[in-house]
Parts: C-alpha cells; sequence; structure tokens
C-alpha cells in the first residue's frame, strides 16, 4: 500500500468531531455525574438533555474512533518527516494509540457503568481514564504544535 500524502477530508473531519465531542463531554459532564450520583444513591435519575447528550456524545465517539481506525488500516497514514529522530515517531505513534485505545476505553467503562451498574467502571472512567486522556491530549497538542511551529514540518496537513 502506498503511503498517502496526506489526510482525507473524511479523517480530517472525523478528527476535528472527536475533539468536538471530548471537549463537550468533560465541558457538560456535571449532569451525568449528579445523575450517576442519584442512580447510585437513590435507585433513579432526573432525566435530562446533558445525560442524554453525554451517553449520546460517548456512542459517537466511539463510532468516530474505530471508523478512523478503519480509515487507516485501509489507507495508511502520512509518513512522519524523514529527519525526524526515532525517539519523536515512537512518542507520536505511541500516543496516537494510547488516545485511541483510551477513548475507546472511555465508551466502553461509559456504557459498563450507565447501562450495567459497574460501580467499578465508573470509578476507572473518571479515576484513571480521564487524567490520562487529559494528559494525552495536551502531549498531543504539544507535540503538534512544536512540529509547526518549531520544526516546522507539514505534519498537519
Amino acid at each position: 500500500m502506498p503511503t498517502p500524502k496526506g489526510y482525507t477530508l473524511t479523517q480530517i473531519a472525523l478528527h476535528w468531531g472527536v475533539f468536538l465531542l471530548v471537549a463537550l463531554q468533560f465541558i457538560l459532564h456535571d449532569g451525568i455525574s449528579a445523575a450517576w450520583r442519584s442512580l447510585v444513591r437513590e435507585g433513579t435519575f432526573e432525566p435530562s438533555a446533558l445525560v442524554f447528550g453525554h451517553i449520546a456524545g460517548g456512542i459517537l465517539i466511539l463510532v468516530f474512533v474505530i471508523w478512523r481506525m478503519a480509515i487507516k488500516a485501509k489507507r495508511g497514514a502520512p509518513a512522519l518527516p524523514a529527519h525526524e529522530p526515532a525517539w519523536m515517531k515512537a512518542t507520536a505513534n505511541g500516543t496516537h494509540l494510547a488516545l485511541y485505545a483510551l477513548l475507546i476505553l472511555m465508551a466502553i467503562s461509559g456504557g459498563m457503568a450507565w447501562f450495567g451498574g459497574q460501580g467499578w467502571a465508573a470509578e476507572v472512567h473518571d479515576e484513571f481514564l480521564k487524567p490520562a486522556i487529559i494528559l494525552l491530549v495536551v502531549l498531543h497538542v504539544l507535540g503538534a504544535l512544536y512540529q509547526q511551529f518549531v520544526l516546522k514540518s507539514d505534519v498537519m496537513t
């Protein structure tokens, strides 16, 4: 399979779609958190647009991530700059792989907690996966900005 020169419009749209959905999940998490606490304490919760939005957003993120992975498996990804040190390539590839894995695990653990009543999954979701995703997103953004403005490479195209 030849290495593509850039990303397709679909890949770019999915990337930014996932970004926006993840940002909304963090910004609007209060509704699902309150509903979960109520469900655990009282066995019921007050349905709301925020609860539905969080659940729907998580499902959409899962679909988009799997779609992105399928495109990448079929089409490949643009090569990283040839002059880039091996450790930078390994960091970029590892960060992408870890982000995919964590996004999938967030959706699965959220579903297990909400639909399966698995309290431990809610703890993993909130206490481990959430901060791990924040850390990796920061690393991803810093790496992209470093590539763009310091190394002046074309990895963001």
